[in-house]
C-alpha cells in the first residue's frame, strides 16, 4: 500500500506544474468578465475532481497489478456478486455528477440571461467580415481582415498580431451589460473571443443571443470559430473596450459622421472624392475576393480588371453590386454598405487597373436604384 501512496503522490506532485501551463497558453484563458472567470474557476474545479479520479482509479489498478502478480504466486478470486460494490460504484459516481451539475447549471443560467442590457449589438457574420450595428444609434460599420496580403504570401516579416488585425475593430464600454444578436448573411459562422468567454454560431436566417460585461478596458482579440469557406482563417475580431465616458464621446463621434454620411447622398460628388472613398471601400470589402489589383480567383471571382461586361454595362454592374449574383459566391451588399459606399465603390471599380471608364456614379443613383427593387 505505501507503493501505491508514493506513486500518487509523485502524480500529484507534477500537477503542482499546471499553473505554469495555464500561463504558457495551454490552458483556457481566465478572461477579463466575471463570467469567464467563473467559467473559468468552473473549469478547473471539474478539471481537479477528474484527475483525482484518475489518481485513484488508476492508483488502484497499477497497485492490484503489481502487488497480486502471477509471478509471486497470487490466485484470482472467485465470487460472481457483491451488492455493496455495486451499489458503491453506482451511487458514488452519481453523487459526483451532481456535485459537477449544480454549479454547471447555475453558470449555464448566468450564460443565458440577457436581459437588462444597457447596450444592443447586431453582430453579421459575412465571407470574410463581420458588420456591427449598433442598435438605436444609427451606428454601423464593417469590420475586415487588415493583416497585409504580403505578409500572408510570406513577402514581407510578419507582425505581432498576424491575421489577428482588422481596419475596424469592435468598440464597447466597460462595466456595462452589452447583448449581442447575432446571425449571418451566407453561411454559419461563430463569433469567439476567449477573454469574454463569448462563443455564439452566427446562422443564416436565425438570431441566437448572448452577452458581456467587460470588466478591464483594454484590445481583445478573437476569430471565427467555424469553417466557413476558403478564407475561414481570414476572419478575425478585434474589440477595444473603453472607458465608458470615452466611450460615449467615441459613439457620438460615429453618430455625427453617419449623419454626415446620409447627408452626401444629396449632394454631387467629384470623381476624385469618389475614387479615393472607393479604393478604402474596395480594400475592405472587396479584396479578399477580386484580389488588390483586380485580377480574380477564378472560377468563383472573376477577374474586375479588364472585365468586358463590367465596362461596357454601368446598369450590370451597379446592380450586381446592389442585389449580387443568386447561385455564386457574390452577395447583395445593398444592406451592407450605403449608397454612399456603393457608389464609391462601383466608380473605382470602373476606373482602377486600366479600366477607365470615365463614369462617376452617384449616390442618388444608388438610392434611386434602391427604391426601385
Amino acid at each position: 500500500m505505501r507503493t501505491l501512496f508514493v506513486w500518487m503522490a509523485g502524480c500529484l506532485t507534477g500537477l503542482a506544474f499546471v499553473p505554469a501551463a495555464v500561463a504558457s497558453g495551454w490552458n483556457m484563458p481566465v478572461g477579463v468578465t466575471d463570467l469567464s472567470r467563473e467559467i473559468h474557476s468552473l473549469h478547473m474545479t471539474i478539471f481537479w475532481i477528474c484527475v483525482i479520479i484518475g489518481v485513484i482509479v488508476f492508483g488502484v489498478m497499477f497497485y492490484s497489478l503489481f502487488k497480486f502478480r502471477r509471478s509471486r504466486g497470487a490466485k484470482a478470486a472467485n465470487f460472481h456478486e457483491n451488492t455493496t460494490v455495486e451499489v458503491l460504484w453506482t451511487a458514488v459516481p452519481l453523487l459526483i455528477l451532481v456535485g459537477m451539475a449544480v454549479p454547471a447549471t447555475a453558470t449555464l443560467k448566468k450564460m443565458y440571461d440577457t436581459s437588462d442590457a444597457e447596450l444592443d449589438v447586431m453582430i453579421i457574420g459575412q465571407q470574410w467580415r463581420w458588420r456591427y450595428e449598433y442598435l438605436g444609434e444609427d451606428v454601423a460599420f464593417n469590420s475586415s481582415m487588415s493583416t497585409p496580403r504580403a505578409q500572408i504570401r510570406g513577402d514581407e516579416p510578419r507582425g505581432e498580431h498576424y491575421l489577428l488585425e482588422v481596419d475596424n475593430p469592435l468598440v464597447l464600454p466597460i462595466n456595462r451589460k452589452v447583448r449581442f444578436l447575432m446571425t449571418s448573411d451566407d453561411v454559419i459562422h461563430s463569433w469567439w473571443v476567449p477573454d469574454f468567454a463569448v462563443k455564439q454560431d452566427t446562422i443564416p436566417g436565425f438570431v441566437n443571443e448572448n452577452w458581456v460585461r467587460i470588466n478591464e478596458p483594454g484590445i481583445y482579440r478573437g476569430q471565427c470559430a467555424e469553417l466557413c469557406g476558403m478564407d475561414h482563417g481570414f476572419m478575425p475580431i478585434v474589440v477595444h473596450a473603453m472607458e465608458e465616458e470615452e466611450f460615449d464621446t467615441w459613439l457620438a463621434e460615429r453618430r455625427e459622421e453617419a449623419e454626415q454620411e446620409a447627408m452626401g447622398v444629396d449632394r454631387e460628388w467629384e470623381l476624385e472624392e469618389l475614387m479615393e472613398r472607393g479604393e478604402a471601400v474596395y480594400a475592405s470589402i472587396c479584396a479578399s475576393c477580386h484580389q488588390p489589383e483586380g485580377q480574380g480567383a477564378a472560377p468563383a471571382f472573376p477577374a474586375l480588371a479588364g472585365n468586358q461586361r463590367l465596362l461596357d454595362d454601368l446598369a450590370w454592374h451597379l446592380d450586381t453590386i446592389v442585389n449580387g449574383v443568386s447561385g455564386t459566391a457574390m452577395p447583395a451588399f445593398r444592406s451592407t454598405l450605403n449608397p454612399v459606399e456603393i457608389a464609391a465603390v462601383t466608380t473605382w471599380t470602373r476606373n482602377a487597373w486600366g479600366n477607365d471608364t470615365g463614369d462617376a456614379v452617384q449616390p442618388a443613383d444608388v438610392v434611386e436604384k434602391l427604391a426601385n427593387q
